[in-house]
C-alpha cells in the first residue's frame, strides 16, 4: 500500500511511504481481512497524517462501511468512487409539522438513469455532464456529498459516482480530487518508471527497502522535473537526465 499527499492545486502527488500488505494467513492470525488491517493501519499512524490532512482519498476497493465507518470515527473524512449499483437516497424536503415524531429522514431511492436534476447542481466539465448533491447513503448510514458524471453528453445510461464523507464538500470538488485520469498514481509511476515490480528478494526488510526506495525516486523525479522546468512527466525528467549523462 503506497501513501501520498496530494496537491491539489498543482495536480500533484508525492509519496510519504509505503507498507507490504499482510497474506492471508498473517491476516486470519490477526482475525481481519484485508480492509480491516488497512483502516487500522491508517488510524495507527492518525497522528503524523492529520498534521497533514484529515483527508483520505482511496479507489472503490475502500467504498464499504467497513472502511469508511472506523476512518470517520478518528476524525478523517473518505473521498472515494461508490459502485454503480449502490443504495443512494434524496434528503427529504418534508418540513417539521409540530407534532408527535420525527419527519421521514429521506425521500426516494436515486435513480441515475433518471436524475431528478431539480435536486441538483450542474457544474461545468469539458467532457460529459457532471452534477452534485447531497445523498442519504444506506451502507454508510450517513449524509455524504455525490458528484455524479455522465462521461457521454446525451446519455444517461452511463454514470460514474464519487463521494466524500464531509458533506460540506461540493460535487465539483469531490469529482476534481478523484478526477479520472489524473497523475496521482503512485504505483504507476513506480511500475513504468522506477524498476518497483523489479526486486527478486523474498526477504521482507529488503522488499520493504526497495518499494519505498523505488517511490523515493518517483519523488526526487519530480522535484528535478519542477527545478528544470520540464513539464511534469517521469518519463520527460527521465529522458532529460539518461541524455545528460550519455553526453557526459
Amino acid at each position: 500500500m503506497g501513501i501520498g499527499v496530494i496537491d491539489i492545486d498543482n495536480h500533484e502527488c508525492m509519496t510519504l511511504g509505503s507498507i507490504q500488505t499482510p497474506d492471508c494467513k498473517t491476516l486470519d492470525n490477526m482475525d481481519k481481512n484485508l480492509v480491516d488491517w488497512y483502516s487500522c493501519y491508517l488510524i495507527s499512524r492518525k497522528d503524523k497524517l492529520q498534521s497533514i490532512s484529515k483527508t483520505v482519498v482511496a479507489d472503490a476497493f475502500f467504498s464499504k462501511e467497513t472502511f469508511v465507518t472506523p476512518m470517520c470515527e478518528n476524525s478523517f473524512h473518505v473521498i472515494s468512487r461508490f459502485r454503480n449499483d449502490v443504495v443512494l437516497y434524496y434528503p427529504t424536503l418534508e418540513k417539521k409539522t409540530g407534532k408527535r415524531g420525527h419527519p421521514k429522514w429521506f425521500d426516494g431511492r436515486i435513480d441515475f438513469a433518471n436524475l431528478d436534476l431539480t435536486r441538483c447542481k450542474e457544474y461545468e466539465v469539458n467532457k460529459g455532464k457532471l452534477y452534485g448533491l447531497r445523498v442519504y447513503a444506506k451502507a454508510f448510514k450517513r449524509y455524504v456529498s455525490l458528484a455524479v458524471w455522465y462521461p457521454m453528453d446525451g446519455r444517461t445510461d452511463k454514470w460514474q459516482l464519487y463521494f466524500s464523507t464531509d458533506d460540506s464538500l461540493d460535487g465539483r470538488e469531490c469529482w476534481i480530487i478523484t478526477e479520472p485520469g489524473s497523475s496521482w498514481n503512485l504505483l504507476r509511476d513506480g511500475k513504468q518508471h522506477a524498476g518497483i515490480t523489479s526486486c527478486q528478494s523474498t526477504d521482507f526488510r529488503k522488499l520493504d527497502f526497495h518499494f519505498n526506495a523505488s517511490l523515493a525516486a518517483v519523488n526526487l523525479a519530480k522535484a528535478a522535473s519542477k527545478r528544470l522546468g520540464i513539464t511534469s512527466s517521469i518519463s520527460s525528467c527521465k529522458s532529460f537526465i539518461h541524455n545528460d549523462y550519455t553526453l557526459e
